[in-house]
């Protein structure tokens, strides 16, 4: 009764864990390996709601870009020598939002040999829970014509507790989730 009273725990929690899957579209009709180069589009990093002072800050616009900018060199992209000459800009969105989930509890009765709750009252309690949740959207605009040609997102529950080092770390981290299936078909 225990173990199983435990696998059911396990089961939820476990579930409760969402691992978010990246998702990305792109433009069907354009040649990825014709981009060569980038450069930041103005402003280079925008933010859902811009009102949010938590996260909007220079300290997070330079995390955000430095990611970036590493995770584009890492697919061979490089920074344009002069702006004007990329084949690609680049712009990052920050979107905060709130998520909440309804979490029940059972308290008091067993799963008995006859069924639920044999051998004893039961109830149970249900609450809504709220917890912050950052979207990390990139960008990609052909530089000649101005159209918006791939674009990648990855949501992640907000740790506030973080370092700043280890704020940097996970936006190292999203920013290559986000652009790992770049570029597209290759």
């Amino acid at each position: 009764m225990f173990r199983l009273a435990m696998l059911i725990s396990l089961v939820l929690a476990l579930g409760a864990c969402q691992v978010s899957v990246p998702r990305t579209d792109y433009d069907l009709n354009r040649d990825f390996g014709q981009y060569q180069t980038w450069s930041w589009s103005e402003p280079a990093v925008t933010y859902a709601p811009a009102s949010d002072p938590r996260v909007a800050s220079d300290l997070t616009s330079r995390r955000v870009k430095e990611a970036v900018s590493a995770q584009l060199d890492v697919r061979g992209l490089r920074p344009a020598t002069e702006p004007a000459t990329a084949d690609l800009r680049v712009q990052a969105t920050l979107i905060t939002e709130i998520h909440r989930d309804d979490v029940t509890t059972h308290y008091g009765g067993y799963w008995g040999y006859w069924g639920p709750y044999w051998g004893g009252p039961g109830y149970s309690q249900t609450r809504t829970v709220e917890y912050p949740v950052m979207t990390l959207q990139i960008d990609l605009f052909d530089a000649r014509d101005g159209q918006l040609v791939w674009r990648g997102s990855d949501s992640a529950r907000v740790n506030e507790r973080l370092s700043p080092l280890e704020r940097s770390r996970e936006m190292h981290e999203r920013a290559a989730r986000v652009l790992n299936s770049y570029p597209p078909g290759y």
